[in-house]
């Protein structure tokens, strides 16, 4: 008996177990359930409330960064207008460059061919008369200059023509002279540097000589009114510098012998100051003129108050007659015809009353014009 109730006890515990177990199971499998409901609600909890605040963030950084993107925008564009900008100008400059190359290469042509043409004497002449003409043009001085086409003097039975004389006020002239020995500064140009020196000092040389040959025409004393020097042009400021560095006392030797070196600004400057000096004798001849005009003036308006005092005179002489017609008129005339009344003559009209004038001229009564005896209408005439 006692086995069956232990038997019982443990089936009775067995089954009590397995209902347990089972019970276990079903709250685990509901406990999980819950578990996942509740975790699976506080993602979405936590996910809907990330968004928001995700929204929320985005929004914010778009207020932010909307001011930044719009500038960005703006630095775009005017990146893209200055790469435009950038691109057109590199085009214009390599135009610019590519004409500069182009001019540079016709100014290297022409000055080889330049500098070819003046080893002849001829041309070296003529550009340098060209040169003076330039300059003279170039200081307004056209109008008081005389080229060598129109200027030329005879001496010991030569004639000698000078390139240009600069006329002075009063009859006074300048003389200049071009000169264009330049053969030998123009082959030193090229010379290999161990002939430069010398040929250098043969320019000089042909300079100085130039001088001696232009100081010994005397020009000074083929033109009248002529200062005791003559101006010896050379056509170019790097002509008449090389010149001087070279050997400095061609200054000194030159103006001991009454010969003026000149450079084109020189040359310019020099005529410049004549043409003030020009503009200082028109002025004076102005002040000349207007004085004489002023005595003329002044001499007619004499003779006009001498014309208006003689009319006065003769006016008043005039009321005087009038005056005495009047009264003659007045005493034998009209009494004599208010008789004609009396005796049964019926006029349309009276005869008006006459009044004589008690007006007279007034006489001329300026300080600067005083009256002056009246002159005879024969001697008025002949003035007027």
């Amino acid at each position: 008996m006692v086995v069956g109730l232990l038997i019982g006890l443990a089936l009775g515990a067995a089954g009590a177990w397995l209902l347990l177990r089972s019970k276990h199971a079903e709250l685990a499998s509901r406990f999980d359930a819950l578990a996942a409901d509740a975790l699976r609600k506080n993602n979405e909890s936590f996910l809907d409330l990330a968004a928001t605040r995700l929204g929320q963030k985005e929004h914010a950084v778009e207020q932010l960064v909307q001011p930044l993107k719009e500038s960005l925008a703006r630095v775009n564009e005017q990146a893209e207008a200055l790469e435009r900008s950038r691109r057109q100008d590199y085009g214009r400059l390599s135009e610019a460059v590519r004409n500069l190359a182009q001019t540079g290469e016709r100014v290297r042509s022409e000055t080889a061919g330049l500098a070819t043409a003046l080893r002849s004497s001829e041309v070296r002449g003529a550009w340098g008369q060209m040169q003076l003409r330039n300059t003279v043009e170039t200081a307004g001085m056209l109008a008081y200059c005389d080229f060598l086409e129109e200027v030329h003097a005879s001496a010991d039975g030569r004639t000698l023509r000078p390139d240009l004389v600069v006329r002075l006020p009063r009859g006074r002239r300048v003389v200049v002279d071009a000169k264009t020995p330049l053969k030998a500064l123009l082959d030193s140009l090229n010379a290999p540097e161990t002939q430069r020196e010398s040929l250098v000092a043969d320019y000089v040389r042909h300079v100085r000589e130039h001088v001696r040959q232009l100081s010994a025409k005397s020009y000074w004393q083929q033109f009248d009114d002529s200062p005791d020097f003559v101006i010896m042009f050379l056509p170019g400021e790097g002509f008449y510098r090389a010149a001087i560095e070279a050997d400095p006392s061609l200054l000194e030797s030159g103006a001991n012998e009454r010969v003026v070196l000149a450079s084109p600004m020189m040359l310019i400057a020099l005529l410049r100051t004549i043409a003030a000096v020009w503009n200082e004798e028109k002025v004076a001849e102005s002040a000349r003129l207007v004085s004489e005009l002023g005595r003329e003036l002044y001499e007619r308006l004499t003779v006009m108050t001498e014309h208006f005092t003689a009319l006065g005179k003769r006016l008043d002489g005039a009321v005087q007659a009038y005056n005495q017609t009047v009264g003659s008129f007045e005493r034998r005339v009209l009494p004599q015809a208010r008789k004609l009344t009396e005796h049964g003559i019926r006029p349309k009209k009276e005869l008006p009353e006459l009044e004589g004038l008690e007006r007279s001229t007034q006489q001329p009564q300026t300080i600067e014009l005083p009256v002056t005896p009246a002159l005879p209408a024969a001697v008025i005439d002949d003035a007027a």
